[in-house]
Formats: structure tokens, sequence, C-alpha cells
């Protein structure tokens, strides 16, 4: 399967959040299932949301680094008592999240405005 893109969206009318997530960002469908159940589970470690989403550790590991590249996704080193640390990651808050939806959306909807207005039969 292809990765989700915004053209995805043009014929779905009623697209779920998760969707849409997928489809504006780039996203795959597991990275935005990791993305909401970093919600109900802020500062997890990589083996916590492994178990959660009931998927081996290299898989979320990726997930969240493309997570974090996207911004949904932060991380915070915390030591450890027992010496070293561990990575927690806590998803942006979602009205963030809507922002930066709306926000790409819009830019999209700008540029297909642009290629209507500027296509000219002639120069085909």
């Amino acid at each position: 399967m292809s990765d989700p893109e915004i053209e995805d969206l043009v014929g779905d009318r009623s697209p779920s959040f998760e969707h849409v997530l997928s489809c504006v960002f780039g996203v795959r469908d597991h990275e935005s299932r990791a993305y909401l159940t970093l919600l109900d589970n802020p500062g997890s470690t990589v083996s916590e949301l492994a178990d959660a989403l009931d998927r081996d550790r290299s898989n979320v590991n990726r997930s969240l680094s493309t997570l974090r590249e996207k911004g949904l996704v932060e991380r915070r080193r915390r030591l450890l008592d027992s010496g070293g640390y561990v990575y927690q990651y806590t998803a942006i808050p979602v009205p963030e999240a809507k922002r930066r939806l709306h926000d790409a959306l819009d830019e999209w909807v700008a540029d297909v405005h642009d290629a209507i207005d500027g296509f000219n039969p002639d120069e085909r």
C-alpha cells in the first residue's frame, strides 16, 4: 500500500481524524496510531508504547522518529536512579495538531486554487 497523501482525502466524505493525520502529514496509519496512543499515555518509553500497540520495539522506534520529524511527538530524556537514562515520548496536544492540520490543508488548497487559476489550455 502506498503512503497516504492529501489527495486521498478528496473523495472521502467523512474521513477519520486518524486518516486525516496520516494523509496530511504523510505518515502511515501505524504512525498515526502511535500518536493517538501517546495522547492517552504521555511520557511512554519505546518499550511501553510497543506493548500498548502490540508491535515490535524497532518498528515503534522508527514510527517515533518519523513522528518527531513531523513535529507531532516530543522526546525527553529521563535519568534512571540505577544509572543511565531512558527516553520518554509525548504527543503534542490535540489543539496544536489540529492547528497544524488546518494550516497544511489551507496551504494545499491554496496551491490547488493556484493550479486551477494558472491553467492555460494554450500552454499545454
